[in-house]
Parts: structure tokens; sequence; C-alpha cells
């Protein structure tokens, strides 16, 4: 029997899950889907993000706080606490979250609740960490167990083990940012074929949106979202995977355009012409 609060707790979790799907995109790694994919606090305050196991198991993950930094080809290092910057410290203290360990039935949604109090004489910038949810593997049963032992001979087994990670911002104070396009050019490879962008950014606080490329026309010939040029460097590239279908149309002149994601407001953030052969 299901008791009516346990219908309504689940219902508020459904509902809290389609609107932070529609705030921003959700990401999903194996079993897991997770929205939104990034959280932007200013000043302080609260946030949630919504967890939900869309596999046919129950599961549980552990929640935990990361440090990451980008590099310019757009990839991220890992930082130990050790080796934090002043800015990097003063996020991990900043930033609280409960729970740190979720336990999920199939289909069942549930919200961490994040929250952030800046200290008193914080200097104004934009403050980051990374919350990472990785699964936790199930608990072998004594009959698993038994069926690997010694009798049935020597076994390996791997599982794999899945983890998403977000970036949680928090920015205080007047920050600006600006963002340029550079050389464009085409990269063929015995793995594939992408189109390199150089991007370039200044200010102090990051920039986020999507990559368009458009003929002459006005016709896109690819998009690419999700792209940010973090404080950390004032330059990067963005490497934008081409199916052969779109590289067979780029020739010739092309406007390439990075612009705000349409649920922020699709503002143009930088604008480029290139002529590829």
């Amino acid at each position: 029997m299901i008791r009516l609060s346990a219908i309504h707790h689940y219902a508020i979790g459904l509902a809290a899950l389609s609107e932070a799907m529609l705030a921003a995109p959700a990401q999903a790694q194996g079993d897991l889907l997770v929205a939104p994919t990034r959280v932007v606090i200013t000043g302080g305050g609260n946030a949630e993000v919504v967890l939900s196991n869309i596999g046919e198991k129950p599961a549980t993950y552990r929640i935990s706080l990361e440090l990451r930094r980008m590099d310019e080809e757009g990839d991220f290092n890992d930082v130990a606490e050790a080796d934090a910057s002043t800015a990097e410290r003063a996020a991990l203290d900043m930033v609280r979250y409960a729970p740190r360990r979720i336990t999920l039935l199939p289909g069942q949604p549930q919200a961490v609740r994040i929250s952030v109090r800046p200290p008193e004489g914080l200097p104004d910038g934009e403050y980051r960490v990374h919350m990472n949810f990785r699964a936790i593997p199930p608990t072998e049963t004594p009959e698993q167990a038994a069926a690997t032992g010694p009798e049935a001979g020597v076994q390996i087994r791997l599982t794999p083990v899945y983890g998403i990670t977000i970036p949680v911002f928090v920015r205080k104070g007047r920050l600006e940012a600006q963002a340029s396009l550079g050389q464009v050019q085409v990269i063929r490879s015995n793995t594939g074929s992408y189109l390199e962008i150089d991007m370039g950014r200044g200010g102090n606080r990051s920039v986020y949106g999507e990559v368009i490329g458009k003929s002459p026309r006005g016709e896109v010939l690819f998009s690419m979202r999700g792209i940010a040029i973090y404080p950390e460097v004032t330059k990067r590239k963005a490497k934008v995977p081409l199916t052969p279908e779109q590289l067979a149309k780029l020739h010739g002149p092309i406007r390439v355009e990075y612009r705000e994601l349409p649920e922020n407001g699709g503002a143009l953030l930088a604008e480029t012409t290139a002529t590829l052969p």
C-alpha cells in the first residue's frame, strides 16, 4: 500500500524535475539525469539541482565538490585543495549542499539543495566549484559472492562507475565579460573531422553559449551548445564535430556566431566571417 503522503512527495519531485529541465538543459550519464547542467547564484542565496534515476533498479549516488580549471584547449584539469587559489578556496568555503548521498528508486527524482553565504569582505568576482554526482556500485549479495568464489575460479569483473559534474557559480558585484572569435579552420583526422575555432574572452567573469555557423543565405550549417570560456583563461579552442553532410557544405564564406543560449536571451556575444577551402 502506498501512503498518500508518499504520492504527494513524489508528485512534488516530478514537478521540480520538470521545472529544472525547463530552466536549463538536463544531462544524463548511465541511469542518472541531472537538471540544470549549471547553477549561477548572484550574491548569496539558494538553488536546487534535481537528480532522477531513469534506470530500472535502485541506485545510490555520492555528491561532492571539486575544483577544476579550464586550459586553452577547453579541457578541464583537477585541482587539489592544497593547490587551490584564494578564490577557489573561498568558493569551497561558501558553497554548502545537502544531502551528500542519495538513494533513488527507478523513476524517482530528488532535489539537492545548494546554499551560498558569502563571507564579509568577499571581493567582487566570479567564484566556481564543480559539483560531482557519482554512482556507488551496488553491494554484492551473498549469492553473487558465492557464484564468484574459489570454486568458480579466479574471475575479474569490471563495474563501470558513472558520474556527472556540473559547475556552480557564485557571482558578486558588477561583473562584465566580452568574447571574440578568431581563426576558423577544418581539421580532418582518422577519427573524424571537426571545425576548430579560436575564441577569446575579456573581463572579470566567464562567458557561455553556443557556436552557430551559417551560409551567406542564412542556412544553419552547424551548431554546438554549452561552450564556455572561464575566467582562468583568456583564450581557448572550441572543437565542433562535423558529420560528412556538414563537412560537404563547408566551402567558401561562412558566418560564425557565438551567442547566449536561447533560454538565456540569445544575445550575440561575438561573430566572425571565414572562407573555407
